[in-house]
């Protein structure tokens, strides 16, 4: 009786969770769909676009001012004539446009920087999702193992009640023991099922019926680097440090422009104008065209007020003060980085020179001594605590170093991951 019972237990988690459908997906099919279907990404790809139209607009030029003016001397009471010109003029600025072409080319380059930097972070966030929807599957398997550990000894504790081995109080205690066990299970299967769900948020697509199942199994990577040569190339290879070193350069010529935007603008005109005849009889004059040239020069008396020129000086030097300090911030992020990576693997080292396969051991153990009658319930649900505690420690152990290898990778400017 009680067999069918504590099965129905352990598995009732999965009947009451809405139906999804776990579809199964490879490393490289998730990270190419992240790379074409994150909407993030996307966007900031636009912001790209958007530079390098600006680009564009800097390039355009002044355009030339055409006006007509007609003009009627009293024609009809005094006869003084009529009169039509026609003027075109432009405004020519010395060093402007040069200036703000090469602004909007280092901002359209800083564009760039920032996106090959946010594609870097998104890359390690997916990978880092990725390793979590492994690790969640993981701790579900560690949880049906347990469950059904346990729900063995709820069969053999119903069979020894029916033949009156042990007290009601006993079955009822592994009966509860069988129940809490697959509240666990309820747990970690929609723990997992959430891990998977959350890729959803990486690719960019979302079903309520299908979710992405990660293949494969989370397995430590061991990487061996030289500090110096690691340094060096976080330096080198740093899209933000990169992106930093191009906002030092940005704030130079926008400092550049500041200062051609102070070059005074010079107007020229050249203007036609003609004249009919002046049939006045005290002032008569005959028809004539009439030429004009002319130039206009303000004066730059605001010039004599330099704010704009030491707002746009300061913002350079903020920039330079910004590139040293990420210099030292990577410096340090790849050290502690690299620090914490060496201390996860040894840490998994540790669990992997016997320790769970002796805790195993010794669960099988108990539990076939418990089901002979050679043991007490207590210490098999000891032996099974303890290697649910260890197997559950050496998962997140191998995850956190998987998530410290990501991290000091990002900090360094690398990537060197081969999933299977």
């Amino acid at each position: 009786m009680w067999t069918g019972i504590g099965w129905f237990m352990c598995f009732a988690a999965h009947a009451q969770t809405p139906a999804k459908t776990l579809r199964p997906m490879d490393y490289g099919t998730y990270m190419e769909q992240v790379w074409k279907q994150h909407p993030g990404y996307a966007a900031e790809k636009l912001k790209v676009s958007v530079a390098e139209a600006g680009a564009q607009v800097a390039r355009v030029f002044n355009d030339p001012q055409l006006s007509v003016e007609y003009a009627d001397n009293d024609e009809r009471r005094l006869q003084m004539g009529r009169s039509v010109s026609v003027e075109l003029g432009k405004t020519f600025s010395f060093g402007k446009r040069n200036a703000r072409i090469d602004l909007a080319e280092s901002e359209k380059e800083l564009n760039e920087s920032l996106l090959e930097d946010y594609f870097h972070r998104l890359r390690a966030g997916a990978t880092l999702a990725w390793f979590e929807a492994l690790k969640q599957a993981a701790l579900h398997a560690v949880r049906e193992n347990s469950c059904e550990n346990i729900r063995r000894l709820a069969e053999a504790d119903s069979i020894r009640f029916a033949l009156g081995k042990i007290t009601d109080v006993d079955a009822l205690q592994s009966r509860l023991e069988a129940e809490k066990a697959s509240a666990g299970l309820l747990q970690s299967h929609a723990e997992q099922l959430n891990a998977c769900e959350a890729l959803s948020v990486w690719t960019g697509v979302f079903d309520p019926h299908i979710l992405p199942n990660p293949a494969g199994a989370l397995h430590p990577q061991v990487r061996a680097y030289d500090t110096d040569a690691l340094l060096q190339t976080a330096l080198e290879n740093r899209a933000d440090l990169a992106a930093a070193l191009k906002n030092v350069e940005v704030a130079r010529k926008a400092l550049q422009v500041v200062r051609r935007e102070r070059n005074t603008d010079v107007d020229l005109a050249i203007g036609y104008n003609y004249n009919t005849e002046v049939r006045n009889e005290i002032a008569p004059a005959p028809a004539f065209n009439g030429l004009t040239l002319g130039i206009a020069v303000p004066l730059k008396f605001s010039n004599a007020n330099k704010g704009a020129l030491r707002a746009a000086e300061l913002r350079r030097q903020q920039a330079e003060l910004d590139y040293r300090q990420a210099e030292l911030e990577i410096q340090t992020a790849v050290m502690q980085s690299l620090r914490t990576y060496f201390a996860q693997l040894e840490q998994v080292r540790r669990f992997e020179t016997g320790m769970l396969d002796r805790a195993g051991a010794i669960l099988q153990g108990k539990l076939y001594s418990y089901e002979r009658g050679e043991t007490s319930r207590l210490e098999a649900l000891v032996a099974q605590q303890t290697y649910d505690d260890l197997h559950t420690a050496y998962i997140e152990t191998v995850f956190n170093s998987l998530a410290a290898l990501i991290e000091l990778e990002r900090n360094a400017g690398i990537w060197d991951f081969a999933i299977e």
